[in-house]
């Protein structure tokens, strides 16, 4: 990198350029977004056209965007003829229509025609993320005829590992894999040694789901049908390993209590960054009024024992740490397909055992501290030591079933996480905490 970075530095443009051409795409590309916006903008243009296009997929989408619309019109259309489809949809997505009505314009009609085509399903879904280059075969044709037109129409496609055999109707019959057409006999038909039990992605597949199958089967390559079993598309691990780096960072950012959002943080600008986080903030700020409210109610009780003021921070903190734990959990345990609805009452169970565990250690190492060296009385010891049971108790039942509540009733589960079940458990702990101590202490 130092070496490309001092050729940059002095212009040795001609030598730069060999050296690059006999990198691998991805590092072109790690090595361009070194560069200043208008150094990388020049090497990009010094890159042979073949290799310039495949390392444009290797670029970040606001680079790519910036590279685009910086080109003249024949040359984007260029870059955008070789991108595969699911790719180049994804750049004109994100782009301005006027910007995509050019680039469009100048395209050759197949690209066209399969960028409006995945442009037709709506975003996330199977149809919207797959590419439409691949390998199809007839069932009647020989084994030579295919190697022979593997050989036509492989450079444009996805991928060859995996050949897909279709009807008349384009209707998916089976898959055939490579290795078993350079095995076989060159008169063997298709039909006789294809895979007839096929496992297939619908076009509406959500693309969280879509990831699963892949998980599931441990394919690198699965095809996508429409509703009448015709092949439209295939989906591709690399696609499969963007979609889970994705989902995984939305359900992150919606954990911390985040509007997601689809740019790095690097590249996200601060008023950006403050419009994603304010909302939530806001509601959570007024949500917590509800615990100064309480607190306010039993002023009266406080004042009569005002070492109860103490431990008000060790019990919220507490009961919302163990709230976050059970829903942390529970949400992974949802986002996997670990755990469905119907095994609420399971869940509940087991988490109320955990809870009684946690509850009764946490609130023994308390008891001694209380005593040895608070030296508060026995009755303010036990006070605090319920209610930390009894909070924890609670805190782990809310924790794990406001997730399954909101799968259920359709919301994202990962937006009952940690913030939201805290400002919930910290109000429902001091209930009990001062409902054991008025009890107890006699101070009503």
């Amino acid at each position: 990198m130092e070496e490309l970075l001092e050729l940059v530095k002095t212009k040795q443009y001609t030598v730069l350029r060999q050296e690059l051409s006999e990198l691998n795409e991805p590092d072109i590309a790690a090595f361009l977004q070194e560069l200043e916006e208008d150094e990388m903008l020049k090497i990009f243009r010094i890159l042979p056209k073949s290799l310039a296009a495949d390392v444009f997929a290797y670029l970040d989408l606001e680079e790519e965007q910036m590279i685009i619309t910086s080109l003249s019109d024949r040359e984007a259309a260029n870059i955008v003829n070789n991108l595969m489809a699911d790719d180049a949809t994804d750049l004109l997505e994100e782009m301005p229509a006027s910007i995509v009505k050019r680039i469009l314009a100048n395209a050759n009609s197949e690209t066209r025609r399969d960028i409006n085509h995945l442009l037709r399903y709506p975003e996330e879904s199977a149809g919207s993320i797959m590419t439409v280059e691949f390998v199809d075969l007839k069932e009647n044709i020989t084994v030579a005829d295919a190697i022979h037109k593997i050989r036509n129409v492989g450079l444009d496609s996805e991928t060859i590992n995996i050949c897909y055999v279709l009807d008349v109707k384009r209707k998916l019959l089976g898959t055939v894999a490579l290795r078993y057409l350079l095995l076989s006999d060159p008169d063997e038909i298709i039909g006789d040694i294809m895979h007839e039990n096929v496992i297939s992605i619908n076009t509406m597949m959500d693309q969280e789901e879509v990831a699963r199958q892949f998980q599931k089967y441990d394919f690198t390559a699965m095809p996508v049908v429409d509703n009448e079993d015709r092949l439209v598309g295939i989906i591709t691990v690399d696609d499969v390993v963007d979609i889970m780096q994705e989902e995984t960072t939305e359900d992150m950012e919606k954990m911390a209590a985040i509007v997601p959002s689809d740019k790095s943080y690097m590249r996200t600008g601060v008023f950006e960054t403050y419009k994603k986080r304010i909302p939530w903030l806001l509601l959570l700020m007024i949500s917590a009024t509800f615990t100064g409210g309480i607190i306010a109610s039993f002023e009266d009780a406080l004042s009569l024992c005002s070492i109860l003021t103490v431990y008000i921070p060790m019990l919220m903190d507490t009961g919302g740490n163990a709230g976050g734990q059970a829903s942390v959990t529970i949400i992974r345990g949802l986002s996997l397909n670990e755990i469905e609805f119907r095994d609420a009452f399971r869940v509940v169970w087991k988490e109320s055992r955990v809870a009684f565990l946690c509850g009764v250690t946490l609130a023994a190492a308390n008891f001694v501290k209380l005593m040895l060296l608070d030296r508060v009385s026995l009755t303010v010891a036990l006070v605090v030591c319920i209610t930390l049971v009894i909070s924890v108790l609670v805190a782990k039942i809310v924790g794990c079933m406001f997730p399954m509540l909101a799968k259920k009733i359709g919301f994202d589960p990962a937006v009952m996480a940690s913030p939201f079940i805290t400002t919930i458990v910290d109000a429902i702990s001091l209930m009990i905490y001062f409902m054991i101590a008025t009890q107890m202490l006699n101070l009503i």
